[in-house]
């Protein structure tokens, strides 16, 4: 079809749709969404429960105990399987629950004509027959027919498997061909890699290519983090030599004459006691908060590792504009004729005078020229100027409003007729417009790039030619409104009637400066970094001088280098050198991507931001690419590890922090399993040394790991961070690292308390020892976990700053009641005990919280 009948077919305009219509197709469409094809499976995620090396021995424990008619035995076991299995199950739901919401916050905007003006919208409510606007790096968000375009490719991987980027035109294609053929369609889930393009929607949802093969994009995997990754190998290590010491216990009890049924089931619940199988599952779930945690302050974490290798990033490399500063450009200073103009509250000045427009052409040509040379935009709303477009571009257009001109009837005047767009290589673009009797060319981009491309200047009303020494003498003004912090952007015009060499023999027309100041934030978060740490370089296309001037305000101190100084020498000296510096400026893409791999090969652990399609090489090469939620490209965001909603560089060193808080507690979590079932098997080894009756049963050790493991260690993942951002960046190559003293030491004392209270029991009947020992290890392990919440005491952090302790502590208080005082009891050999017996539990239970809180305060001191 052709434009017209296109827009006939699908009921539209150039304008685009109506409010009313608009909410109709709604109806009629529906939104514009994957349906998700993918759902969380309770029943499957239950039975995954029981896939694991832990569970197969405990059914081997279940089947022995039928085969010799343990009945009792068999239905305990089973029925702590089942528990084990449930509470293993509401771990991964919630954790999968809370990835799929996370995978579904990020919706991206899109830009439409309704009514003939140009509105940013949430992509869901795109619906056929929109006319949508896409530049380079922007997600296609809807199958659609060009319009027009300019110089448009596109990259259509995701649908052909062709990596290359694929030329699109608006024209019109004689036959219906395969799906890489259909030149003058955008699909779904592409992206545009070069140029610009406008199109009228034809499809949405489920209705576009991509719905069609969604399926294959709706699978969810939970990836094994890094820690994971450690804990998994350090189970396997674990489950090796824990095995081996059952095998050994078990031998030694037969040899001495014990039940053989009765020391297979202790093996076995030692084994289960003793390995942390529960671990990765808990930090699944602490990961899975802590993203939470991280969305409260604007950090979307897209791979659930991320929030964990976050915490032990040694360098952030970030962009300059949008992050550190707070990208509300406005205009200040303008340089045109020899005059400089200042940008006040009160207006437009020059020499302590206000600016007459109508007197002033040359300024009015240079205003003219800033709007005519950018593609934002503005709509009235509400007596209100809404603009729309890049910050640099909208605050020409805000500038030129205040002055009273107006873009749209400047454009109806002078239409477009095509676009050269920027480039890092050229750092210029430009415009050809349609004038009144010839074609005209505008052009902006860095002082060096323009006055390179021009032969003459307009000033005095009149145009003289451009000499080198005037060329220098224009520099060394940029420079000094470089010195003041300032961007600044040079902007050349000409006449032309040949679309060829159009970018050269340019007329310049001034410069402009424009403030862009930092974040107030920011100079906190640098310190934060100092103190962690954590070095902070700043990556810019920003010249040298600007990038130093801010770079100073907000404490970056280091040297300073530009693209072209970096491009001289080679990877040895930068290796060497790199650490000093702290600024680049006037850096290209593929040099970031080089800082990064030369920054990896010092074994820094690596952070950037990014929000072009060129930095995607750079955002995929660090260990975490950071992406723009407000300003960047949609192909960025796909490719980056998390996303800033905020833009904010402040929101990186929370995201930090919030990841060091992770590793931090889940080697508190890890520090309480593994000390709270090592005594287990301590007093079990003691008493088969002296030949002495087994001071705990099979079932009973089962109970206290049903009881004892799981909700605790969810509780201390929940910890607040304590002077996490005071310490360097970790490097630890074993989870163990700096807790391996203080399990042996928990366990120690713990297989102490348990053995005195064995031995004073076994003076009344062998039946009140083991219920006093079973009783006491429990015990040991509520007070236990007040220890492993802080490396401070609990005078320092407050006795009742994580509730969620408290739950825990309940929880294993009731199921001990309902242990002690129902018919539970004699299920697990539970006896009565007099009030003087459970004093002595009580004094038996306190020495792992007295030992450490002790060891802490000495310490201090």
């Amino acid at each position: 079809m052709n434009v017209k009948d296109v827009l006939k077919s699908l009921k539209t305009s150039e304008r685009g749709l109506s409010e009313k219509e608009v909410n109709r197709r709604l109806e009629r469409y529906g939104r514009n969404k994957i349906k998700e094809i993918y759902r969380i499976n309770p029943i499957k995620i239950f039975f995954k429960q029981f896939t694991n090396f832990l569970i197969y021995i405990l059914l081997v424990g279940i089947i022995i105990s039928v085969l010799i008619k343990r009945y009792i035995d068999a239905s305990v076991i089973s029925a702590i399987v089942l528990m084990n299995a449930t509470l293993g199950f509401i771990q991964q739901y919630k954790a999968e629950k809370s990835i799929l919401k996370l995978r579904q916050i990020f919706i991206p905007k899109a830009k439409v004509f309704r009514d003939g003006k140009l509105e940013v919208i949430p992509s869901q409510n795109i619906v056929p027959g929109d006319i949508i606007l896409y530049e380079e790096g922007d997600k296609v968000l809807a199958d659609s027919r060009i319009l027009e375009a300019e110089n448009l490719e596109v990259n259509e991987a995701i649908l052909t498997g062709e990596s290359n980027p694929i030329e699109k035109l608006d024209t019109i294609i004689k036959q219906d061909g395969l799906l890489h053929e259909r030149l003058n369609m955008l699909f779904s889930g592409t992206t545009i890699v070069k140029g610009k393009v406008t199109a009228i929607v034809t499809e949405t949802g489920m209705s576009t290519e991509l719905g069609r093969i969604a399926l294959k994009l709706q699978e969810i995997k939970l990836p094994e983090t890094p820690m994971q990754k450690k804990l998994d190998k350090f189970a396997k290590q674990i489950s090796f030599i824990v095995i081996i010491l059952a095998v050994l216990i078990f031998i030694l009890g037969v040899t001495q004459g014990k039940d053989k049924i009765e020391m297979l089931l202790t093996g076995i619940a030692l084994v289960i006691s003793a390995i942390p199988e529960g671990l990765p599952a808990i930090i699944t779930i602490s990961l899975a908060i802590s993203t939470k945690k991280m969305l409260k302050n604007n950090v979307l974490i897209r791979r659930l590792p991320a929030a964990e290798t976050l915490g032990s990033v040694t360098v952030i490399c970030s962009d300059k504009t949008g992050t550190i500063t707070e990208e509300k450009m406005f205009v200040t200073d303008v340089f045109c004729n020899n005059k400089f103009f200042k940008n006040t509250k009160a207006g437009v000045i020059s020499e302590n005078k206000s600016t007459n427009l109508q007197k002033e052409k040359e300024l009015f040509n240079l205003v003219k020229t800033s709007i005519l040379s950018s593609n934002a935009r503005f709509e009235q709303q509400d007596n209100e100027y809404k603009v729309i477009g890049d910050p640099t571009e909208t605050a020409f257009l805000s500038f030129a409003l205040e002055l009273g001109i107006d873009r749209k009837i400047l454009t109806e005047i002078e239409p477009r007729i095509k676009e050269i767009s920027f480039s890092s290589e050229r750092k210029m673009m430009s415009i050809l417009r349609d004038g009144i009797r010839r074609k005209i060319l505008y052009s902006k981009g860095s002082p060096s790039s323009i006055l390179e491309k021009s032969a003459f200047e307009f000033k005095n009303d009149g145009i003289s030619c451009l000499s080198q020494k005037r060329k220098q003498e224009i520099l060394k003004i940029a420079e000094n409104f470089e010195k003041k912090g300032l961007r600044v952007l040079a902007f050349s015009y000409k006449y032309t009637n040949s679309e060829k060499t159009l970018e050269s023999g340019l007329i310049f027309a001034g410069l402009i400066g424009l403030l862009d100041p930092p974040r107030k934030e920011v100079k906190l978060a640098m310190e934060l970094c100092k103190k962690a740490g954590i070095k902070v370089k700043m990556i810019t296309g920003d010249s040298l001088l600007t990038a130093e001037k801010v770079g100073e305000e907000i404490g970056i101190k280091g040297k300073v280098i530009g693209g072209r100084e970096l491009e001289e020498m080679t990877d040895e000296e930068l290796l060497e050198d790199i650490d000093n510096m702290a600024i680049f400026a006037r850096i290209s893409p593929q040099q970031k991507l080089r800082i990064v791999e030369i920054l990896k090969r010092k074994g820094e652990e690596v952070a950037i931001t990014g929000d072009g399609i060129n930095d995607i090489l750079a955002l995929k090469r660090a260990d975490i690419g950071v992406a723009m939620g407000k300003r960047g490209s949609d192909i960025a965001r796909d490719v980056s590890d998390m996303i800033l909603l905020d833009d904010n560089f402040s929101s990186i060193v929370k995201g930090i922090e919030e990841g060091r808080i992770v590793y931090d507690n889940s080697k508190k979590a890890t520090k309480f399993l593994l000390a709270s079932n090592f005594d287990e098997m301590l007093i079990i080894a003691y008493t088969l040394l002296f030949n002495l009756p087994l001071p705990i049963l099979p079932l009973q050790i089962l109970w206290i790991n049903l009881v004892t493991d799981a909700f605790p260690a969810l509780a201390l993942i929940n910890e607040k961070g304590e002077g996490v951002m005071e310490s360097k960046p970790r490097k630890e190559k074993s989870i163990l690292n700096g807790i391996f003293s203080f399990v042996l030491i928990a366990g120690i004392v713990s297989a102490i308390s348990s053995l005195i209270i064995y031995h004073y029991g076994l003076t009344i009947s062998l039946e009140k020892a083991r219920t006093m020992v079973m009783l006491a290890t429990v015990g040991f392990e509520v007070f236990f976990i007040f220890s492993c919440r802080s490396s401070r005491s609990l005078k320092e952090i407050g006795l009742f700053s994580n509730r969620y302790i408290w739950y825990a502590v309940g929880f294993i208080i009731i199921a001990q009641l309902a242990l002690i005082f129902t018919p539970l009891s004699s299920v697990f050999y539970i006896t009565s005990l007099t009030l003087k017996e459970y004093f002595f539990i009580f004094i038996a239970s306190i020495p792992g919280l007295l030992v450490f809180e002790a060891w802490k305060m000495i310490k201090k001191k």
